[in-house]
């Protein structure tokens, strides 16, 4: 879950939880998603056994979310796709009138052209053009597959605005099945209640995310714009029994579930919302230690970029400069000038870097700290790991940058709960319920209300 896409959820979640304020309206996200920077989880330690059943979950006749359907963008861009199953596949209408009926383990094509889309059979024979989506329906037990990977649920294919959109409806805990693996990144016995409050997590996430909006074709994209989604081919046992164990579960905070924000590694202190985002905080979202207590150590501590350093020269700072600044702040004419000097101007209550300036020859630029992470990247694109961080810097005798080096802690955005937190409080001996009421302080744990 990355910071651009979850300012504008959580914005809605903070005012949605004031008692006193009415509920905002539904935000409705623009179609295609704009790219987001790489992906901010824990490196999957070694796989290892079948996660042991927990008894925390409620037996009672409740509410269940995970029975839901949810909408998952899979891919926008190409256009055209390969779909089948082992089991055969029929091929509907949006309206469900049968259109074709691919037989056991054909792989069909499906081609967009303009506002329309049909199915091709393998000995080239098309379909008639649709112009609203075409579904394909496993038969049976059977997983249908795109791209030679198999998802739950079904698969609708229309024409959006760059290429072929590619839906996968599923129910939402069988979406989940295919998230937790990827955003916590481990699935060892010892690290159940981690996987386990990553499950919570990522289903009150995805259910704040729900529109009945019919004009939107889906809820969610698979990628780090929302939450890491592989389909069956990314589950796994103590996953699939995390989200099983925790089947109902969501955080409730004020009558209403909310968008619950994570990230890799906090550093030892994660982050209230408006020290990263120009939001108001929720009560839910403040700064909480990950100090283990009576220690100098941090639950997070044994993340591989709890501490990190990153160095770049001066012609690399200046073409990042160059090319990433004006997104984030106003360039007169567009140009940025040589870059003579970076110093950090003020810090947040969590430590973190609360602004920055950029000193060139063309003036002084100052930007928040989670802008900084965007402007100062590296020649590949990947931004800095964190707002937490110091900066040194080495000039030469015409006032220019050699290089500076950057010395932080910590990997995402820092608030919500941390993943590598999350594992280090499991291998305490911590249960789900305790970590994520440490995390999101003042939320509830149990089923959702009747609103989102």
């Amino acid at each position: 879950m990355r910071d651009r896409r979850l300012l504008v959820a959580f914005v809605a979640a903070a005012l949605a939880c004031r008692p006193a304020v009415p509920a905002p309206e539904p935000v409705v996200r623009p179609i295609p998603a704009p790219a987001r920077p790489p992906s901010t989880r824990p490196t999957p330690p070694t796989r290892g056994a079948e996660l042991p059943p927990a008894s925390s979950a409620p037996t009672a006749a409740v509410r269940d979310v995970g029975d839901v359907t949810i909408r998952v963008l899979l891919s926008s861009a190409a256009d055209e796709a390969r779909v089948g199953s082992p089991d055969g596949v029929i091929f509907t209408r949006a309206d469900g009138s049968t259109l074709a009926r691919a037989h056991d383990g054909e792989s069909w094509r499906i081609e967009r052209r303009g506002h329309s889309v049909r199915a091709i059979r393998p000995d080239g024979m098309p379909t008639a053009w649709v112009d609203d989506a075409i579904v394909a329906n496993p038969i049976g037990s059977g997983l249908v597959a795109v791209g030679g990977k198999p998802y739950r649920g079904t698969l609708s294919f229309s024409a959006g605005t760059h290429g072929l959109d590619v839906v996968n409806a599923v129910q939402l805990d069988d979406y989940l099945r295919g998230v937790v693996p990827l955003e916590i990144g481990t699935d060892e016995p010892r690290d159940s209640a981690a996987v386990q409050a990553q499950a919570v997590a990522a289903r009150s996430y995805a259910y704040t995310q729900m529109r009945d909006d019919p004009h939107i074709v889906y809820d969610l994209t698979s990628g780090t714009l929302d939450q890491v989604y592989g389909g069956v081919a990314a589950e796994t046992a103590v996953a699939s029994e995390a989200v099983e164990s925790t089947r109902t579960l969501v955080l409730n905070y004020a009558g209403r579930v909310v968008t619950a924000p994570y990230h890799s590694t906090c550093g030892g202190e994660t982050a209230a919302a408006s020290e990263l985002w120009q939001a108001d905080d929720a009560p839910y979202l403040r700064s909480v230690s990950d100090r283990i207590p009576g220690t100098n150590r941090y639950y997070c501590d044994i993340a591989p970029r709890f501490r990190w350093t990153r160095t770049l020269s001066g012609s690399e700072l200046n073409a990042a400069v160059a090319r990433y600044l004006a997104k984030y702040a106003t360039v007169p004419g567009g140009k940025t000038g040589t870059v003579r000097d970076v110093t950090i101007g003020s810090h947040t209550a969590s430590g973190r870097v609360g602004t920055v300036t950029i000193t060139t020859t063309r003036g002084n630029f100052v930007l928040r700290g989670n802008s900084a992470r965007y402007v100062l990247r590296q020649p590949g694109g990947e931004i800095l790991n964190s707002t937490d961080f110091s900066v040194e810097t080495s000039a030469r005798r015409d006032g220019s940058l050699a290089r500076i080096v950057l010395h932080g802690h910590g990997y995402g955005h820092g608030v919500g709960m941390c993943q590598w937190g999350a594992i280090g409080r499991a291998r305490a001996g911590q249960d789900f319920m305790t970590i994520l009421s440490t995390y999101y302080p003042g939320t509830t744990i149990g089923p959702a209300g009747a609103t989102r």
